[in-house]
């Protein structure tokens, strides 16, 4: 049944998405270039995001945008329009394949019922964010230098001065982040446009107050039953996403949630040393490494993210999470995804696949179920858990997120089923958040040594100075 769903999903592209998706790469392209002169390519490409928005009432604002573009004058409200309606046009492009996975795997999701999201009036306290986006946008990425990376700091550090604006702070440190790694840019052979465009266009909406848009808090209680854990990792940050199943209170559909916790890091800080950067979440840690199931109350629920407080929760049975994706995932009702939030790189699905061969294609792993191939992403892989390719590469369950990327879908593998040695292992990407289980990979940590407790020994010793 999933094959033939699966099957169906590939094979039946939403209407309109390449071309949606060829207008944003323009887009792109010109922000490669920079909006300080722009060219007959960039001018088009311009036009033709005005004409995808033209029947939405972003139509006069962007309109007017693409026209400040052409003659040279662009000031920040013009760039928070071309970015909100770039930001638009890939909204549309999620929700095209959402429905269309939501039609193939007979998932239901609950509508939008938010405030418009819309392009809000400034914040006077983030000026300094908005005109160094406005300076970047000018400037093109070819055309970023030390001089303009370094203006970034004081942003986000005014940022970083108010917790209602964290979010936005993450964002431009981590952006100013990958600029300064790559420069001098001039000299890159490839642009990654598709990604620092999304970087700026959130930035630039987070920096008019966007994120004010979200849908009201609401209180829940029950049983969270974890499915499995996806590790975002960069230089200065971790984070850690928990998929689950959210068993309310007094009955009533099982309910898809996310559980997102983070800290700072520096570079030095890898693999499983992530995990003692989120020491303050016990309860969360515990339960992943067991595998436990856990009693939560009046959590905050922002649509389908769960706002965790370790004081709010504690831990239950064993879950087998391959269980709990077999039995209540099919019956699930999940959450309408936030208007800022709509792109589709952020396309998510857990899903869990069973019964099928492995084999490799030039490299790529393949899934074979019933003769339909699905392709695995491997990349995402974490340091930080025991989930190796091997050990997919070996595997006849996986419990994984269906994503889109670069025109298909994939899988990625967030546990893994499999069979080593004539015996059936299971390997979980949160195996490891309260220590290393592997023998090797601990002797390995050892010798390294503790990158951590060094780091925290090192800035004890400067507090006391």
């Amino acid at each position: 049944m999933l094959a033939a769903q699966l099957a169906q999903l590939r094979d039946a592209a939403p209407t309109g998405l390449a071309e949606a998706l060829d207008v944003v790469t323009g887009v792109d392209d010109a922000l490669t270039r920079g909006l300080a002169r722009v060219g007959e390519a960039d001018a088009a490409a311009l036009a033709a995001l005005a004409g995808a928005v033209a029947g939405t009432p972003l139509a006069g604002r962007v309109a007017e945008a693409v026209g400040a573009a052409t003659a040279g004058a662009l000031t920040e409200d013009h760039l928070a329009a071309l970015a909100g309606a770039r930001s638009a046009l890939l909204g549309a492009a999620h929700d095209a394949l959402l429905d269309a996975l939501d039609a193939a795997l007979g998932r239901r999701r609950s509508p939008w019922t938010g405030p418009d999201a819309g392009i809000p009036e400034p914040a006077a306290a983030l000026a300094g964010a908005r005109a160094w986006l406005h300076e970047i946008a000018l400037a093109g990425w070819r055309g970023v230098d030390h001089e303009l990376v370094a203006a970034s700091a004081a942003p986000v550090e005014a940022a970083l001065a108010a917790r209602e604006l964290r979010r936005l702070a993450v964002l431009l440190d981590g952006f100013a982040t990958e600029l300064r790694a790559c420069l001098p840019v001039a000299t890159l052979p490839q642009v990654p446009a598709r990604r620092w465009a999304d970087l700026w266009a959130r930035a630039v909406l987070l920096a008019r107050g966007a994120a004010a848009g979200g849908a009201e808090a609401e209180p829940v209680s029950g049983r969270l039953l974890p499915l499995g854990v996806d590790v975002h990792e960069h230089d200065t940050a971790v984070q850690v996403q928990l998929h689950a199943l959210l068993e309310p209170t007094g009955g009533g559909a099982p309910r898809p949630v996310r559980v997102t916790v983070a800290a700072a890091k520096v570079a030095t800080i890898v693999g499983p040393a992530v995990w003692r950067l989120l020491e303050a979440y016990p309860v969360l840690l515990k339960a992943l490494a067991e595998r436990r199931a856990v009693t939560v109350t009046d959590l905050p629920l922002h649509g389908g993210d769960l706002r965790w407080d370790d004081t709010r929760a504690d831990l239950g049975e064993p879950a087998d999470p391959f269980a709990t994706a077999r039995v209540l995932l099919a019956t699930a009702a999940a959450a309408a995804t936030p208007p800022l939030d709509r792109h589709p790189a952020a396309i998510a699905e857990p899903v869990l696949v069973e019964g099928y061969t492995t084999r490799d294609d030039g490299g790529d792993l393949v899934l074979d179920l019933d003769g339909h191939p699905v392709p695995v992403t491997t990349e995402r892989l974490p340091a930080a858990g025991p989930l190796t390719r091997a050990l997919v590469a070996a595997s006849t369950a996986c419990l994984g997120l269906l994503r889109w990327d670069d025109g298909r879908w994939l899988l990625q593998p967030l546990a893994v089923r499999a069979t080593v040695k004539r015996q059936t292992v299971e390997a979980h990407n949160g195996d490891w958040a309260c220590g290393v289980t592997d023998a090797k990979v601990t002797k390995a940590e050892a010798r390294a040594g503790d990158a951590v407790a060094v780091l925290r020994e090192r800035a004890g010793r400067l507090l006391r100075r």
